[in-house]
């Protein structure tokens, strides 16, 4: 007797594929005889019987396989084009415990992210890889992808692929076989039942070497998309047997049952180590965390070359030298000086849950070009500090605190006219406590390399406090322009 039974690894009902109530399915979104229903099917089947879901998490970049948040009852990662291998490095890195699967297509692992998969797997990064092979670009249109063989017509090769133009399929299999980390690659195939039932073997397989820590596991999997290659599921099937897997041969690669060794959680440093390479003294110990409500989202912005980076990093120090957690995200144009240049800095009690700020509580701005793009999202009640010396207008706004100071001659006066940045930094920590000023005296000695602008960095911090005592430079909300 043969009895079908739900996975385990699925949800009951995929009820993300519609907002509708009483909508939720047991129905996939996938094409009448597309392979993908049926490889989240093997994968959603081992997950249950080797009782790994709680442990999984489950990486989906773009393609047919974004989805798959949709239906597996797992931890989900939405990925960017070709990057989940990225992404499967850090979480695999960062969690112990954790069976990673990095499920991608071939436009989007072959062509998109062809460096992210060749790096992952060069590491051994310890992730199971399932690589959906259908040799087109099949959710958006049916494209040429890197697999797609030669003479096979698509939507942007209509006379078909032609190796003297297009260059000839990539068989990432062999590609990956020609490195040394990996402990597993099989190349399987759907196009029949004996296909599809090596193909569950090789995906238990990967799977029990992630949970088992032995290292990176790669399946390649020749999957049919009847839609996008015109064809019946029937006639797709077909194509399969007589042209892929002439191109793409259907074979294990390599299985070392004993795992790579190094392989599994990467080596770290621990704290004593961490604390010689940053130059800590030893004994010495971060403050108790400090008290404050909610974050503080600070975003430092000016032109490239005006130092906004680095007192960002300076800040984000600072902070966790004070035993608070702290972000930094830089962003910046392609020119090394001159161009537009931001970083977003988060300060908190609590793990900080995102990098980016969009709504900040303080805006430190070097720049008019800054001013105008950033001052309508600070929030209200929040802080603006302007670099006078190079922003002829007032802030607009009324409903924020604002403190406009001449940087660069401050900085110049102070004899170092490249410290503007620092001075508006202590600005900023002098008017807002978290961190405190004291703390940025402590730590610029310990992140400047050059020693002998210690002092001068220093006397650039006296500058700020001498400057924050004369409030005439502030206004407030209910103040009006000053």
């Amino acid at each position: 007797m043969i009895k079908h039974k739900w996975p385990g690894g699925f949800y009951d009902t995929f009820t993300r594929k519609s907002t509708e109530e009483g909508a939720a399915s047991k129905s996939t979104h996938y094409c009448p005889g597309c392979g993908h229903g049926v490889v989240h099917k093997l994968i959603a089947e081992a997950l249950e019987d080797f009782n790994l879901k709680d442990r999984a998490v489950f990486l989906s970049p773009v393609g047919c396989s974004v989805f798959g948040y949709y239906y597996f009852d797992t931890g989900n990662i939405q990925c960017s084009h070709g990057r989940a291998p990225a992404v499967a490095t850090g979480v695999a890195r960062t969690l112990d415990n954790a069976v990673v699967i990095s499920y991608q297509g071939d436009g989007d692992l072959a062509g998109i992210g062809t460096a992210e998969i060749i790096h992952a797997a060069n590491r051994g990064e310890n992730i199971a890889v399932f690589f959906v092979n259908n040799a087109i670009y099949g959710m958006t249109g049916g494209q040429m992808a890197p697999t797609t063989l030669d003479g096979q017509k698509t939507a942007t090769t209509p006379l078909g692929r032609l190796m003297e133009r297009d260059g000839a399929p990539i068989l990432m299999a062999e590609v990956l076989n020609e490195l040394t980390a990996p402990v597993f690659i099989e190349r399987t195939t759907l196009s029949t039942p004996g296909g599809v039932m090596k193909t569950r073997k090789a995906v238990r397989k990967a799977l029990l070497n992630q949970a088992e820590g032995k290292g990176f596991s790669f399946v390649e999997i020749l999957s049919p998309c009847p839609v996008g290659w015109k064809v019946t599921p029937v006639q797709a099937r077909k194509w399969i047997k007589e042209e892929m897997e002439i191109v793409f041969p259907v074979k294990q690669f390599r299985d070392r049952e004993e795992g790579r060794e190094g392989s599994g959680r990467m080596p770290f440093m621990n704290d004593s180590e961490l604390k010689e390479l940053l130059a800590v003294e030893s004994g010495e110990e971060i403050n108790p965390v400090k008290t404050m409500d909610g974050e503080c989202r600070i975003k430092i912005a000016g032109f490239g070359g005006q130092g906004v980076l680095s007192a960002g990093v300076l800040l984000a120090n600072a902070a966790i030298a004070e035993g608070l957690e702290a972000a930094w995200l830089p962003s910046y144009g392609p020119e090394m000086r001159g161009g537009t240049a931001n970083a977003s800095v988060v300060i908190s009690p609590e793990p900080v849950a995102s990098p980016v700020v969009d709504y900040p509580t303080a805006l430190l701005v070097m720049n008019a070009p800054s001013l105008d793009a950033f001052e309508d999202k600070v929030v209200p009640g929040g802080l603006i500090i302007v670099n006078s010396s190079l922003i002829g207008r007032k802030v607009k706004r009324k409903d924020v605190e604002v403190i406009y100071a001449p940087l660069n001659s401050m900085a110049s006066g102070a004899g170092f006219m490249k410290g503007a940045n620092v001075i508006l930094l202590a600005l900023y920590m002098l008017k807002k406590r978290i961190p405190d000023i004291e703390t940025l005296k402590r730590v610029i000695p310990k992140s400047i390399k050059k020693k002998e602008l210690i002092d001068v960095n220093l006397k650039l911090v006296k500058s700020a406090e001498d400057f924050i005592a004369d409030k005439t430079h502030i206004s407030g909300p209910a103040d009006g322009e000053s």
